[in-house]
């Protein structure tokens, strides 16, 4: 695994309506929506990171600090960037940021945690089956 400060990740779209505030109930404005700006940036750390892990590895998002500070209507096109700014342990931080064709419309700080994906889902399986549990236990009388 290789994970060095500076490198530099990208993911790109063109708005569709599916990508819009008013789709994702976020105000009824039929422009680029907050919600999948941030998961475009997540997605620019997501591929930057993932060739570089080891095979059962991935990361998962733990903190978004993202400001949107302006408007892409749709067909615009949008393009996050990611720069991973630190490695500590399992916590990668990223610089992200994303332009349209005009201007920067976003820009913040994104962390994600290094986990093995099977450990991780054996845990998330386990909390499933506490929660049925407990829940059968509650509806008997």
């Amino acid at each position: 695994m290789s994970l060095t400060v500076g490198m530099r990740g990208e993911a790109a779209l063109v708005v569709g309506d599916e990508h819009t505030a008013a789709r994702f109930g976020a105000g009824g404005v039929h422009v680029f929506g907050t919600p999948m700006m941030i998961g475009l940036m997540e997605n620019a750390a997501w591929q930057l990171v993932q060739p570089e892990l080891a095979e059962g590895e991935t990361t998962v998002g733990t903190l978004v600090n993202v400001r949107h500070l302006a408007a892409t209507p749709v067909g615009g096109h949008v393009t996050a960037t990611a720069e991973l700014i630190e490695v500590a342990g399992r916590r990668l931080v990223f610089r992200v940021s994303a332009h349209d064709d005009h201007q920067l419309i976003g820009e913040g700080i994104h962390e994600r945690a290094r986990i093995q994906l099977d450990r991780f889902l054996a845990r998330l399986n386990e909390q499933a089956n506490n929660t049925s549990t407990a829940d059968s236990a509650e509806a008997t009388p």
